[in-house]
């Protein structure tokens, strides 16, 4: 009965449009002329175009990575100060995607310093008039003591000795410096879809987790922005997140925390179960923000399918040429293959990720995961703040929720 249901909502799907632009040819309502363009339109953008798009990598990696949507315009990444983060060192890693890869992908980097760091060396660094700016206008206060406030404290007399200024020559042996200062805490981003590491909702989120004396570092896939224009794949984002956790874990021992946001989250749980596989280090532990279960539930619901959804030969020109291409981002499944803890938030008026991804993920891992593994926990944000899909940053009870999170499993290792 189901099945023949199932069918009976494909052949009706698949024949309402044209039915009725011929019904409305016969009983006289458009004329010939009308009619041929009307079927030429249909044949042409439900039939050709999805044709076209499982014929094509090319444009399935497009329409899924967007890195042809760029903003804000004439950004220069370069200089993270001009979208007021000072204190923040740019700089790039080579990623090798194998032994023979003599040249590598070059991707841009940010490492953005935490605000008592920032407070300690603000001399050195040259940024008294900005942080003044930052205190006057910024409300948020971390709920807890950094813990490496002491060592800190300690070191500065030599570190000032050893860096009387910040200039671009001993810039990076500073930065690097100081991410071994027993108890910091690093947080490793993973944007989204579209535009750069520099973008406005993005940059709210390392102001956020500065604010709350955390390393943030940031950077962008292959293919966007400063980084290589090299056509990106799941695999060669996620090695992309690899080669940058791998640099932030040689140069410290310190827990590193990895926070995904919407694609990113694909990227994220797809990494840590990559880690877990290699018996590799691996985060304390992950924060997924409006994260999705798997690239063919997301790509039914995203807005942009809206007008193919319902096409029987959906599935078969868009969501099964992804996987077999290998763009998969199935977190359903990478949930289950990895131990640390996981805190999941997702706002109910998300359109771009539909709230009930997020929760259906919840609800996988929950099932999935080992009872000895790293607990995982669901955040909702009701739909009347307006948070949408990027700025659950802007809830007053996130950053209490991100420490605790953090404090609660930054010593403890699954």
């Amino acid at each position: 009965m189901y099945e023949l249901h199932s069918c009976l909502n494909l052949v009706f799907y698949a024949t309402i449009i044209p039915g009725t632009i011929l019904i409305s040819w016969l009983t006289g309502l458009v004329g010939l002329p009308c009619l041929v363009i009307a079927l030429l339109v249909f044949f042409l953008f439900f039939v050709l175009l999805p044709l076209a798009f499982r014929t094509s990598v090319t444009l399935q990696r497009g329409i899924l990575f967007l890195t042809f949507i760029t903003y804000p315009k004439g950004l220069d990444l370069s200089k993270p100060h001009s979208i007021g983060l000072f204190a923040t060192r740019n700089f790039y890693i080579t990623v090798k995607d194998h032994d023979e890869d003599d040249d590598g992908v070059r991707i841009g980097v940010w490492h953005v310093l935490p605000k008592n760091v920032v407070h300690r060396f603000r001399r050195e660094l040259r940024v008294e008039a900005d942080l003044e700016t930052e205190t006057s206008s910024q409300q948020l206060k971390p709920t807890h003591v950094s813990l490496d406030s002491h060592e800190l404290e300690r070191l500065a007399p030599e570190l000032r000795a050893e860096f009387p200024v910040i200039v671009p020559e001993n810039e990076q042996l500073f930065y690097e410096r100081l991410l071994r200062v027993p108890g910091a805490t690093v947080v490793l981003y993973l944007h989204g879809n579209t535009a750069t590491r520099g973008s406005g909702h993005r940059s709210e989120v390392y102001k956020l987790l500065r604010h709350l004396n955390y390393h943030v570092f940031s950077f962008d896939y292959r293919g966007y922005a400063d980084s290589d224009p090299v056509p990106p794949s799941e695999d060669g984002v996620v090695r992309d997140a690899l080669m940058v956790f791998e640099y932030i874990a040689n140069l410290t021992t310190n827990p590193i925390f990895i926070w995904g946001h919407s694609l990113g989250t694909g990227v994220a749980t797809h990494m840590c179960a990559k880690l877990a596989h290699m018996k590799e280090r691996g985060p304390r532990g992950v924060i997924l923000e409006s994260p999705f279960t798997n690239i063919r539930d997301e790509i039914r619901l995203h807005p942009f399918s809206r007008p193919f959804r319902h096409l029987p030969w959906f599935d078969y020109m868009i969501s099964q040429p992804m996987y077999d291409n290998r763009l998969r981002f199935e977190s359903d499944k990478h949930v289950g293959e990895f131990p640390q803890p996981i805190m999941i938030i997702h706002a109910e008026d998300d359109v771009v990720v539909p709230f009930h991804l997020g929760y259906q993920l919840y609800r996988t891992a929950l099932d999935k995961r080992r009872r000895s593994w790293g607990p995982v926990e669901f955040h909702r944000f009701e739909r009347t703040h307006g948070y949408g899909h990027k700025y659950l940053c802007r809830a007053p009870e996130l950053p209490g929720l991100v420490e605790q999170f953090i404090e609660s499993y930054r010593n403890t290792i699954y």
